[in-house]
């Protein structure tokens, strides 16, 4: 099928576009864990997060056949029939709570660096930190591959648009994790964002979709405002 079609072409820009803001999640996990490494490693582990990204989503797109025997019933829960989309959901979206909720604890509490003083083998490492992302990749793939899926039934166009997407995530990766880690108060907003998209995750494994528009739209808008803070007190510092 001729890839270089106006339909193909509008489905193809279409998806890549929402790839990449698919895809923000993804980064914003990578850059939280990633930034856990010495500086050394993290461009390494965010490198290698993003490459894993790309062929799991390929692997997850070549494998439709699969994907569609994931929706059919595996375990009943009350009312609630959950197939493995749905497990995986739900336990994708716990251990993005459980991370996100750590995170944020030992980032208020300062824990962490205190462990780690005590005990140097307590410190995060390259394999554990990969092991991870891997981990939330899979889920993230999942949900990404279905979203390309809904759109177009052309597997060319899916592809192309997935590659775009992380290649995309790969340039501006980079800027992102160092925004992130040069503001403190960014940071904790970005962990409530992977905190609400692990709570969405668990609910949608049960069955209670939420649009991801609107938890889109109340993160732009936190991080709006949290930018014209940023502004101000740069202003104060300089007046």
């Amino acid at each position: 099928m001729d890839l270089l079609t106006v339909s193909n072409l509008a489905a193809l820009l279409s998806l890549t576009s929402l790839e990449v803001v698919l895809g923000i999640d993804n980064i914003v996990f990578i850059a939280i864990v990633a930034g856990r490494l010495p500086e050394a490693e993290r461009r390494k582990a965010r490198l290698m997060g993003l490459t894993v990204a790309i062929v799991t989503r390929l692997m997850l797109l070549f494998t439709l056949s699969y994907l569609a025997s994931l929706t059919q019933p595996l375990l009943t829960l009350g009312d609630s029939s959950l197939s493995g989309r749905d497990l995986i959901l739900i336990l994708g979206g716990v251990f993005l709570i459980y991370k996100a909720t750590k995170e944020i604890h030992e980032k208020t509490v300062g824990e962490e660096s205190e462990l780690q003083v005590k005990d140097p083998s307590r410190a995060p490492t390259l394999r554990g930190i990969i092991i991870q992302i891997v981990l939330i990749d899979i889920i993230f793939s999942l949900d990404s591959v279905i979203t390309a899926v809904g759109m177009t039934n052309n597997l060319p166009v899916m592809a192309v648009a997935i590659v775009l997407a992380v290649i995309v995530m790969l340039v501006f990766s980079g800027s992102i994790v160092r925004f992130i880690e040069a503001n403190p108060s960014i940071k904790m907003l970005a962990l409530a964002f992977l905190l609400t998209i692990g709570f969405v995750l668990v609910i949608d494994g049960f069955g209670y979709h939420v649009d991801k528009k609107y938890i889109y739209f109340a993160m732009g808008f936190s991080l709006a405002v949290e930018m014209l803070n940023l502004r101000s007190r740069r202003n104060s510092k300089h007046s």
